[in-house]
């Protein structure tokens, strides 16, 4: 059975990424518009319409079930018939020797329960379709999120160095008017219009990466030339997620580990198929023979049973069991592993998301305040510029290092929900478009 598209679909609920709500069952197989558009900004669940739309991947995986299908009608059909022709002493001049035809029909009864081995295998197969593309469906999701957050991301530097521009252009006109009053050296004014032309360099470099992680995003669903402009929304905005102990617990509906399952039960069919070979088939023959001198005709008939069946049969039956024992050891280390992908997900997005806060709530409140009575002491002449530089070089520094912590943590929250399935966060509210 496969997974409820919402919960798949749950990396819509990140803060950071996604302005819109998360989507409603179904909501992944919507339509999808051939080119991006430009009545509203893209949304994190139109990335994730487009890309289940379009991407190769999934496909790729719906390719395969015609594949499949035709392997089970085959596993359906019984051993064929045979029509056979036979003539015997085909030296009519010999001495003693008449010439004789047999026509035969033979076939071979099945047992052990061969046919329904066969089709259960193919059928289990089938079924572990559905849960690989579903879990093709969801790493796919979690990279579309990737890509959406690092255009959000983006879109934030290009503010922060929109400020920082704006502030550097208040600074330069303020020392200007100093050095020109005799009341500081042009070093001050040069200094600052050179802060000035780095912050311009950021915002540049902020736009230019905005446009590549925008086309980056579109490329998922083929537009390789489209420059899309998503919903913004706030990266910072990060809220408490459940205990460990609890996401721990979702990690047996994970499409990673409910593949075992589907591999176990195609080892399983595997196996009844190997042990079905112990018991032998038996071939039947039944045909009319004609003397083509006098003309007589008789029938014949006849069975044929193979030797040693049971024996030939078990090495493929050993694989088959040593294969089952193996799932379950792959099963275990898998089991740790995404439990050891889980709690450093989740560790680090407490670490990060507590750094945020504190740099919220505490560091950048005083640097605000300080930064402000530099000025003014500045202005009045009473600090050097470089103690007024160096505050809002700090100031800006842990702006930047907030925006760090705050993408380290949304990254994890993704690996958290592509990991459970379940959304973990409410969506933030948006400012508008980002480009």
């Amino acid at each position: 059975m496969l997974l409820r598209l919402a919960a798949c679909a749950a990396l819509a609920a990140a803060p950071c990424v996604s302005p819109a709500q998360a989507a409603p069952p179904g909501a992944l197989d919507a339509s999808v518009p051939s080119a991006p558009s430009t009545a509203r900004p893209l949304t994190l669940d139109d990335a994730f319409a487009r890309v289940a739309q379009a991407h190769p991947t999934l496909r790729l995986v719906d390719g395969r079930r015609p594949v499949l299908d035709a392997e089970r009608d085959a596993a359906t059909l019984r051993p064929p018939l045979e029509a056979g022709l036979e003539i015997e002493n085909l030296v009519p001049d010999a001495p003693g020797r008449r010439l004789e035809a047999t026509l035969s029909l033979a076939g071979v009864f099945e047992r052990g329960g061969k046919p329904d081995a066969r089709r259960a295998l193919a059928q289990t197969r089938i079924d572990a379709l559905a849960l690989e593309r579903e879990a093709a469906r969801v790493d796919l999701l979690a990279e579309t999120a990737r890509r959406y957050l690092d255009a959000v991301l983006a879109a934030q530097r290009r503010r922060l160095a929109d400020d920082e521009v704006a502030e550097q252009i208040r600074v330069v006109a303020a020392a200007r008017r100093r050095f020109e009053a005799g009341a500081a050296p042009e070093a001050a004014a040069l200094a600052a219009q050179a802060t000035q032309a780095q912050a311009e360099l950021r915002r540049a470099r902020a736009q230019a990466e905005g446009a590549a992680a925008r086309r980056s995003l579109a490329m998922l669903w083929g537009a390789s030339d489209a420059d899309v402009a998503v919903a913004d929304a706030d990266p910072l905005a990060l809220p408490p997620i459940a205990a460990f102990a609890e996401l721990r617990a979702l990690l047996e509906r994970t499409p990673e580990l409910r593949r075992f399952g589907d591999r176990r039960r195609v080892a399983e069919a595997r196996l009844q198929l190997a042990r079905s070979a112990r018991t032998p088939d038996v071939g039947w023959r039944l045909g009319v023979r004609r003397d083509q001198d006098s003309g007589d005709v008789s029938l014949l008939g006849g069975v044929t049973v193979p030797l040693g069946s049971r024996g030939r049969a078990q090495p493929e039956i050993r694989a088959a069991e040593a294969e089952l024992a193996l799932l379950s050891i792959e099963r275990e280390a898998g089991d740790l592993a995404l439990q050891a992908t889980l709690a450093e997900a989740h560790d680090r997005y407490l670490v990060e998301r507590a750094e945020v806060q504190r740099l919220q709530d505490d560091v950048l409140p005083r640097f605000a305040r300080a930064a402000a009575q530099t000025e003014r002491a500045w202005r009045a002449g009473a600090t050097p510029y470089l103690e007024w530089a160096q505050l809002l070089e700090a100031r800006r520094e842990a702006l930047r290092q907030q925006l760090e912590a705050a993408e380290r943590a949304q990254r994890a929250l993704i690996e958290l929900q592509r990991l459970t399935g379940e959304p973990l966060a409410l969506p933030a509210t948006t400012r508008g478009p980002a480009r």
